[in-house]
């Protein structure tokens, strides 16, 4: 992947995640751009981190094949605040056209997010 693929990423404020071999990690600091109206960190972008960090796992095991994200269930154990988060994630199952990966944010030590999503595999 370029940087150019990354221009949302680039937009929340966060960095590419690291990724090997089936596992992923993505750091980020959470700041007042990413709350909601209840002062928490915003849904949408713990929903976000989750996603892009499955999908840099899977990239991690795949050849020539893109993963597209076809089904995504996050759980929200409790809010997040302002300061580091931390989401890693790991290939499950891989089956010959769809992947399982599963995903967790953590702050402080303690779960925001518990995420469980099923990737298509294309050929490039």
């Amino acid at each position: 992947m370029t940087d150019t693929d990354h221009n949302f990423l680039t937009t929340i404020g966060a960095p590419l995640p690291q990724a090997d071999d089936g596992h992923a990690t993505l750091t980020m600091d959470a700041d007042d751009r990413h709350l909601n109206d209840a002062g928490t960190v915003h849904g949408g972008l713990l929903a976000t981190l989750v996603d892009t960090t499955m999908g840099a796992a899977i990239l991690s095991v795949v050849d020539d094949e893109t993963p597209a994200t076809s089904q995504l269930t996050v759980t929200y154990l409790r809010p997040g605040k302002p300061g580091p988060l931390t989401v890693t994630a790991t290939v499950r199952k891989r089956g010959d056209r769809l992947t399982i990966c599963e995903a967790e944010v953590k702050q402080d030590g303690k779960s925001l997010v518990h995420a469980l999503a099923t990737f298509a595999l294309k050929e490039n």
